[in-house]
């Protein structure tokens, strides 16, 4: 599409339910210093999307309205003052484009500032590029809190370790098994069902183990009796006694969501014993030297053709913005994506 004078975007301007979120024409912007203007294709959705547009338990008013979306990708149009004018019309991916702005990625044309606007090689597809921002450097995070590193994943900087992933059919879950794997680890991931499975698999785990049916902790053992070197976590309030039973000395668990409880029973002897670390991580908090490391690295891994489409992809229209937070909402198995532009 060409630059409307008067593009679309969906915003917000109070907390509330999927409905809150209106389809409206907002004026085209140009670009302010350090900041390139994307004309986004895809418009990744992630969990923090919606919870951030349903507030708290009483609806409040948000100035300016919020464009939502962390995530995405498109095309550089425009750049602003400082930024080299050689970057219009460079396919890029988009990270964090709404922690504490009010230009997120649901809308026809963003104001990004230029680091969050990243490369993306030609061999990438924009659903892919849209996919990598919130999972992807959540993901590195979690592989890169261990005390005696790496805190930078290149291939082989993993090599001899082992990494468990709970939940390997996750968007975060499903982007740690293809960075560990790229990385040179040994990745054991755990799954509700068989179809969850193929997902991880296809990630490249080596090790695919049926919770509900299986004592995850005995088979973790079995597959590696010191233990795991690195956890990465959904649930820690329901897995907190199997990741301690399996960690590895000195080894890090990494907790990134909720999901399962809020709260959880940390088991404190065995954890001591191996000297574990329990590493709470929500990336938008997380130090930004780190996100610096996650974006080269995940930049790497897509140079490598490492990062692929493992997950079942759900599109949904601009117009329809509503269903797709309704989607993530509801858990659906895979990644969420509006489609802005074709």
């Amino acid at each position: 599409m060409t630059a409307s004078t008067y593009p679309r975007a969906v915003v917000y301007s109070v907390t509330g339910g999927p409905e809150v979120l209106t389809l409206i024409e907002k004026p085209l912007l140009e670009p302010g210093p350090g900041q390139v203007r994307v004309r986004i294709h895809r418009s990744g959705v992630n969990p923090t999307d919606w919870k951030s547009r349903r507030g708290g338990p009483q609806s409040a008013a948000v100035e300016p309205a919020q464009v939502p979306g962390q995530d995405g990708a498109g095309v550089i149009d425009a750049v602003g003052p400082g930024v080299d004018s050689g970057r219009i019309g460079l396919r890029v991916w988009i990270w964090e484009a709404a922690w504490q702005r009010s230009e997120g990625t649901t809308q026809d044309f963003a104001l990004i500032p230029e680091a969050q606007a990243v490369e993306l090689p030609p061999t990438a597809s924009f659903d892919l590029g849209a996919g990598l921002g919130i999972p992807f450097l959540t993901a590195h995070r979690c592989l890169t809190v261990n005390e005696d590193g790496p805190n930078l994943l290149t291939p082989g900087s993993l090599t001899g370790r082992h990494v468990l992933v709970a939940g390997g059919a996750g968007a975060v879950g499903n982007a740690a098994i293809q960075l560990a794997h790229w990385a040179g680890a040994t990745v054991i991931t755990t799954v509700s069902t068989p179809d969850k499975a193929q997902l991880a698999a296809a990630a490249g785990a080596d090790h695919v183990i049926h919770y509900r049916d299986t004592d995850v902790a005995a088979q973790v053992r079995r597959i590696v009796p010191k233990g795991v070197e690195t956890i990465v976590e959904v649930s820690a309030a329901v897995n907190a006694a199997i990741d301690a039973a399996v960690i590895a000395d000195n080894g890090a668990i990494s907790l990134y969501s909720e999901d399962g409880g809020s709260e959880m029973s940390l088991p404190v002897r065995p954890s001591m014993v191996v000297n574990a670390r329990w590493q709470f991580v929500l990336i938008y908090r997380a130090p930004h030297d780190a996100k610096e490391r996650g974006v080269v690295s995940v930049s790497a891994a897509l140079a490598d053709d490492a990062v692929r489409l493992c997950l079942p992809q759900h599109h949904f229209s601009l117009a329809h913005a509503a269903k797709a937070h309704v989607a993530v909402q509801e858990s659906a198995v895979g990644k969420v994506l509006i489609d802005v532009s074709d």
